[in-house]
């Protein structure tokens, strides 16, 4: 364990890194604050970020005059703004929302007057066939619907990797297996113990996502709000069958989840899920058997012809749901404490309007860098350039996502070096194709050997 009085001190401690943790940290960074990110795992994005549908929403379907609803606006307008500079992907794919009964037809004006009133207004209705003549592969039994053209994909990783990797690159301080384990405030400084030694704080962000209510009792010795898991399990189909479906198609939701979506990757795969499950597991999220089949069932009422078309990958993540459906972001819990609590689903789309809100609410004042750094992420989704397609990259060790050597060395070395196989993953989508690893995890352990903080043997 590291000497407890090492680690040193701080204007801004993010506890968490996920996508809304690293959009703090690069939006605190930015503003001037010498900030630290606290990650428990021995990676980023391990908890609830790591499962997601990938989705940014315009938020045509958020609470009208939620606080989510203004973080989903922003954060999705914040990310056209800063995409290019930092290689991120977006897939312009346009959203359709469709009704499967009278009862779900019956319902889409009410949803578009929802949508028009959170300010989106380019809807455009569709009849049954008008569905069709828009997507030739949907079931004849859609009866109606609308599209929501800002609906877009982007890849479910790069954004908060590059997100910190700009807060890095501008100063701050990323540490991992940190869990932290106390906290007190005194003389205007927070002091928090963590698993690998002391951090102090002007200012603590709990971000904790999965694990935000026992953070606050950690810290402040109690929380207003308790994290009632949410699991989504997920069919991801080969790629063959991204061609179905140009459009995320999206059910009429539920007060309870969105439903069941079917969608291109921007990986070009096609995903069919999440399911809403509670359970009281933060830690694991299993996928059943019978749950997976009945997804693809779903997705083939849907889309007939993906029964001729072969299942790559299921997996399931956890949402950080809560006993409220609206975000928990409160600043008067505890002197220079700010707790950002279940952030459930549009965690991604939402994250960097989230940071900008957390920003404002700090009300702080520290001299912001006159000219950033914008470190580029390197592209793995299926638009633009990728590496093997350059000279020099070394040779391809991952041929089903035509992984380089040199993007695997890219993704084991800097300060955001991976730690464990799962964010070499998330990293360069190395072992994510159709062998799931067979074929290439030798050479990967060959390679890695020595430079994960989690080995590959450890990996579940």
């Amino acid at each position: 364990m590291s000497d407890p009085l090492s680690l040193g001190s701080y204007d801004v401690a993010v506890i968490g890194a996920g996508v809304v943790g690293c959009a703090l940290a690069r939006a605190f960074t930015l503003a001037g604050a010498r900030v630290v990110v606290l990650e428990k795992a021995a990676d980023v994005l391990d908890g609830a970020s790591k499962g997601n549908s990938a989705i940014l929403h315009t938020g045509f379907d958020a609470p009208e005059g939620s606080l989510e609803l203004a973080c989903i606006r922003d954060g999705y307008a914040l990310y056209h703004e800063v995409r290019e500079r930092l290689g991120l992907p977006l897939v312009r794919a346009g959203a359709m929302v469709l009704a499967w009964s009278e009862e779900e037809v019956a319902s889409l004006p009410t949803l578009m007057a929802q949508a028009e009133a959170n300010g989106i207004t380019d809807l455009e209705p569709l009849t049954g066939p008008g569905a069709r003549a828009l997507e030739p592969a949907l079931s004849a039994a859609v009866r109606a619907g609308f599209r929501v053209p800002g609906e877009h994909l982007i890849d479910p990783w790069s954004a908060a990797h590059g997100y910190l990797a700009q807060a890095l690159a501008n100063g701050a301080v990323l540490l991992r297996q940190a869990e932290v384990l106390a906290g007190r405030h005194s003389g205007g400084v927070w002091h928090l113990a963590t698993t690998a030694g002391a951090v102090s704080a002007d200012l603590v962000i709990n971000a904790a996502g999965l694990w935000g209510d026992e953070v606050d009792r950690r810290v402040t010795g109690e929380s207003w709000f308790t994290i009632k898991p949410r699991k989504g399990q997920f069919v991801v189909y080969d790629k063959t069958a991204a061609a179905l479906a140009g459009h995320i198609l999206l059910p009429v939701p539920t007060k309870i989840t969105k439903g069941i979506v079917v969608c291109r990757t921007a990986f070009g795969n096609l995903l069919v899920g999440p399911t809403a499950e509670e359970q009281d597991d933060r830690d694991h999220a299993t996928v059943e058997r019978e749950t997976l089949q009945a997804l693809m069932r779903r997705g083939e009422e849907i889309l007939p012809a993906l029964a001729e078309h072969e299942v790559t990958a299921v997996y399931a993540g956890l949402r950080p749901a809560t006993e409220e459906k609206h975000y928990r972001i409160r600043d008067d819990l505890a002197p220079g404490y700010i707790c950002v609590g279940g952030i459930r689903s549009t965690g991604l789309s939402a994250a960097l309007g989230i940071a900008a809100h957390v920003l404002r609410l700090a009300g702080r004042d520290w001299a912001a860098p006159a000219d950033p750094v914008w470190p580029a992420m390197p592209n793995i989704s299926v638009d633009g350039q990728r590496d093997w397609q350059c000279a020099g990259h070394g040779g391809i060790v991952c041929h089903c996502e035509l992984v380089t050597r040199r993007e695997i060395e890219a993704a084991l070395t800097g300060p955001m070096a991976a730690g464990s196989l799962a964010g070499l993953k998330r990293r360069t989508r190395v072992t994510m194709g159709r062998c799931q690893g067979f074929y290439c995890s030798a050479e990967l352990a060959r390679i890695s050997e020595g430079r994960l903080l989690q080995p590959m043997l450890e990996h579940d």
